[in-house]
């Protein structure tokens, strides 16, 4: 069965991505055709599949800033759009209801609520694995995505413990004191070094320290990751663990999407529901859009937050199922949630890999707002009398800052997706401000580039990188243009892509080793 599992989803991801589809659309509808076939999922599935859940929320938590969930769009919006939500599709539901739908026609108000609370969440797991594969997690609409989805899963866990009766031991009190125990944990995460020991540093914190500690004290384990996560966020290694996790965490995943499909009986009443059910999902989507556009975010950020959220929730099923244990919903209702939940990740997935050009395409007819009221995020920028930009800030784009600065002085501006690094920056005395590369509106934001000689692409990302470039090439810009790549092929694609040089990381990082070490030792050599 093993090797079936395996060759099956193997082959259905790669078709997925000749298909330009998100490999876990072929794992979903592999999931779906074997069970056809008569296969189930097992215990072991489900194990790898929930590991993978809190080792996902765990990264999240390595990334985020508890400021962000304190800004009011965050709390505030995930807040109004959960009521709204959960409103407008109850009153959808109960005229289906009045129209003879047999499914809800024996429902109660109350069912009828429960259900659109379950399809008003969107899933944590898509949104984050679509930003991830786009190299925009850090982007201004990602952290606002990443911010409402982390509230609707606390607002996922009040309903489990208040409907399941279970409060958590008196004991969980204790759970205060992991803030109190932070420099601990950061001196452990500097002890543990870079190699095998910090995978297993990430392993041990999110499944043992996170969710071990939580699901001890009655809570729901996979906040218990994410609070860790966030416990150690502030800590400079955080980035560099994140990406020790990442393959492991994707690995996991893909016994996520493999289980949803594994694990759900279609039948014919729940497919008719489930495609009921799918046609809430544009005003899901209108939802949030109009009111992250309420709260001054520019249309851009608004539309692709919102595409990124178009979706229906695992968090959903997890309400949903805990819904039918306790009979307040039937079968085919959780059938239906659960078919609905898979095709809308199937639709979602195009939507998102076209984000950038579905913007492109409705911006002349969209409503922006006046530059005086935009969110602080968007106002406008002057770059000064900089004759470099070097967009992303990270390890080779402050290496190329400092290197500038040693040679020409002070001509360089610093672009820097994440508002906490940019700040850092500036502490520094580097000219770095904050702002999305890849955002078209970025760049119609800054007042004026004349004086702008040469643009560094040094974003972590290859997409970023290609979509900045061809920003600047849409806006004709004039003076020269070098990126870095991690690949081979990437380098050659970026110079058929119109930049005057690329450069790979790896092997460019041997050569500044070694120029570095004659620089510094001077070795006097006897020449071959």
């Amino acid at each position: 069965m093993e090797l079936i599992l395996l060759s099956a989803v193997f082959l259905a991801g790669f078709i997925s991505l000749k298909c330009h589809l998100p490999p876990l659309v072929g794992f979903l509808l592999t999931g779906f055709a074997l069970h056809g076939f008569g296969f189930e999922s097992n215990e072991t599935i489900v194990t790898f599949a929930d590991l993978g859940v809190t080792i996902l929320l765990f990264t999240i938590g390595l990334k985020l800033d508890v400021k962000t969930l304190l800004s009011k769009e965050i709390w505030a919006g995930a807040t109004l759009h959960n009521l709204i939500s959960t409103v407008v599709f109850c009153a959808a539901l109960m005229c289906l209801k009045f129209l003879g739908i047999s499914s809800l026609a024996s429902m109660s108000l109350e069912q009828l609520l429960l259900l659109s609370f379950a399809l008003s969440f969107s899933s944590t797991v898509f949104a984050v694995k679509t930003l991830q594969e786009k190299g925009e997690m850090n982007s201004t609409y990602g952290t606002i995505a990443i911010g409402i989805l982390v509230m609707q899963d606390i607002f996922a866990v009040i309903f489990l413990t208040v409907s399941t009766g279970k409060i958590p031991h008196w004991y969980a009190i204790i759970l205060f004191a992991l803030p109190l125990m932070r420099p601990l944990f950061y001196k452990v995460l500097d002890w543990v070094g870079h190699g095998e020991m910090l995978v297993l540093f990430g392993i041990f914190f999110s499944l043992v320290v996170g969710a071990g500690l939580f699901k001890l004290v009655g809570m729901k384990p996979d906040l218990g990751a994410l609070i860790l996560g966030m416990l150690l966020a502030g800590h400079s290694k955080a980035s560099e663990l994140s990406k020790a996790l990442f393959n492991l965490k994707e690995l996991l995943l893909v016994c996520f999407f493999l289980n949803i499909g594994l694990s759900v009986q279609p039948t014919m009443t729940g497919l008719a529901l489930a495609l009921l059910f799918l046609l809430l999902l544009p005003l899901k989507g209108l939802l949030y859009f109009t009111i992250l556009n309420a709260f001054k975010f520019r249309v851009r950020t608004s539309l692709l937050a919102s595409l990124s959220l178009f979706n229906f929730s695992e968090f959903g099923l997890i309400v949903s199922g805990l819904a039918f244990k306790l009979g307040w919903l039937s079968s085919d209702l959780l059938v239906a949630l659960a078919l609905a939940v898979s095709i809308s990740f199937i639709i979602a997935s195009p939507l998102n890999r076209k984000g950038h050009e579905l913007y492109r395409r409705s911006e002349h007819w969209l409503k922006e707002h006046a530059a005086e009221r935009l969110n602080n995020r968007d106002k406008l920028i002057n770059p000064g009398n900089a004759q470099v930009l070097i967009l992303g800030m990270g390890r080779i784009g402050t290496g190329a800052y400092d290197e500038l600065v040693s040679r020409y002085g002070k001509i360089s501006l610093g672009v820097e997706v994440r508002e906490e690094a940019a700040a850092e920056h500036q502490l520094e005395g580097r000219n770095v401000i904050d702002g999305d590369a890849t955002d078209p509106d970025f760049w119609e934001r800054i007042l004026d580039t004349a004086n702008v000689k040469l643009v560094l692409l040094a974003m972590p990302h290859h997409q970023g990188n290609q979509i900045a470039l061809e920003q600047l090439q849409q806006r004709n810009f004039s003076g020269q243009i070098a990126a870095i790549a991690a690949h081979p092929d990437q380098t050659d694609s970026l110079i058929e892509e119109g930049v005057d040089a690329a450069y790979n990381i790896y092997n460019e990082a041997g050569t500044g080793f070694a120029r570095h070490v004659c620089e510094q030792l001077k070795p006097q050599f006897t020449p071959l």
